[in-house]
């Protein structure tokens, strides 16, 4: 494995392959989603997948 895959997890400080990482969006910050969980509070995926649904009456007001 080339050392230049292999980086230090930002939160537990454990050396691992960033290619491997289960984490989608910070692969060569965190070595999974739960280090980037506890060290932010929230996944980068997470946030990105909540949306609000708006009432139909409010489409044209934010339309404009």
């Amino acid at each position: 494995m080339p050392v230049g895959n292999i980086r230090v997890c930002q939160h537990c400080q454990a050396p691992y392959d960033w290619r491997r990482s289960p984490s989608s969006s910070l692969k060569m910050t965190y070595c999974g989603s739960l280090c980037e969980r506890a060290d932010l509070g929230f996944t980068i995926e997470a946030l990105l997948a909540e949306r609000r649904v708006l009432p139909d009456a409010w489409k044209p007001l934010l339309a404009a």
